[in-house]
């Protein structure tokens, strides 16, 4: 169940991409102008000024063909990854210095590979991740030490792993249609979605003390209390809604794959749609929107993984769009870093970490352009 969207049917749209490459499953208000204001009256932000391909630092992966696909600032000030195909757990140090951590289940491969996907920080302190073949969560420590967690439905395809707001983390089950939850000690609970097949992808914690969740194929919001209890939301037909994360306004932000927008979602259910300027709404012909996250600022970030950019939209939805030098690098994973840079996973055959320096600089300079 790889969240990334491969050149899209040129790798396979297989739904859910079955086996192997089926992982690589396709995609308010008030705050707005406070945040614009915020941003455009910053004093000369570090990178203001400076292009694209000034600010971006690339930085290769070891093991080849690794797939690096989900990526996350550690409590160590490292950037923590996923190596979908390289059966591992990387870890980079803002220089680029990257040190890889095998998996015990599994092995390099793409037909081998447990397939680590989704990465987050845990109350403890250590980086939790879900295994998708493996079927498994997995937590490593700062030093690389991992221990692996058996998710009890079988063939679950365990995807995406957030903190949760009750000391636990959650996380979806693509497969087997579930959302679970795994304390630090590691027992897990699951809870059933309301209709079959609805494929959970991505889960945040959001600011009203529960969790959202993206349901792709069911083209829905999910919203889950801590005691279990789940809510729906619809959202535009046919736009897969795919990663989620709680803006700086309070609202919840996810990306449509296949509706080529970046959609805003208050806490009771109402949408707000933004078309991404790249691409257009269709799976061929999408700029594929992939993961999205906080920014170094009033603002989120996101990747365009067929567009091979990484763009900026603020809460009150301008977006801003940069593109990676490296050709069809294929951006999934995104994050904010230390020092306020961003950090973003290459998951094609360019096999990369990448760091965008003065993000924030370059953002403010391309929103006063508009």
């Amino acid at each position: 169940m790889k969240r990334k969207m491969p050149a899209l049917l040129a790798l396979g749209v297989a739904v859910a991409l079955a086996s192997l490459l089926a992982l690589a499953m396709l995609f308010a208000q008030g705050a707005g102008a406070a945040a614009d204001e915020d941003l455009e009256q910053a004093a000369a932000p570090p990178g203001l000024g400076l292009a694209m391909d000034e600010a971006v630092r690339e930085f290769s992966v070891p093991t080849a063909n690794a797939f690096p696909l989900a990526i996350v600032t550690g409590p160590d000030g490292n950037l923590w990854f996923t190596e979908f195909n390289g059966n591992a757990i990387g870890r980079s140090t803002i220089d680029g210095v990257v040190t890889e951590f095998p998996i015990p289940t599994g092995s390099p491969g793409a037909a081998t590979s447990s397939q680590p996907d989704g990465i987050a920080v845990g109350p403890d302190g250590k980086l939790w991740f879900a295994e998708v073949r493996g079927n498994k969560i997995g937590r490593i420590t700062t030093l690389g030490v991992i221990t692996e967690f058996l998710v009890p439905a079988p063939a679950s395809a365990p995807t995406v792993i957030a903190a949760g707001p009750d000391g636990a983390l959650w996380f979806t089950e693509r497969r087997g249609n579930k959302i679970g939850r795994i304390t630090t000690s590691g027992a897990v609970t699951e809870f059933e979605l309301p209709n079959p097949d609805s494929r959970p992808l991505s889960i945040t914690a959001g600011p009203d003390g529960n969790l959202w969740f993206t349901e792709e194929r069911g083209n829905r919001v999910g919203r889950i209390t801590p005691a279990g209890a789940i809510s729906e939301f619809p959202v535009t037909p046919g736009a897969r809604p795919w990663e989620i994360v709680t803006g700086p306004d309070g609202n919840l932000w996810f990306t449509e794959i296949a509706g080529n927008r970046i959609a805003r979602m208050t806490l009771s259910g109402l949408l707000t749609e933004f078309c991404v300027p790249t691409g257009s709404p269709g799976i061929a012909t999408s700029s594929l929107p992939n993961v999205i996250a906080r920014g170094p600022g009033n603002f989120l970030v996101f990747s365009e993984q067929r567009g091979n950019k990484i763009g900026a939209i603020t809460t009150d939805g301008r977006i801003v769009e940069f593109e990676v030098p490296t050709p069809a690098s294929a951006p999934v994973g995104v994050t904010t870093g230390p020092a306020q840079d961003v950090w973003f996973a290459e998951s094609s055959a360019a096999n990369r970490i990448g760091r965008i320096v003065g993000f924030r600089g370059l953002v403010t300079a391309a929103l006063a352009s508009q």
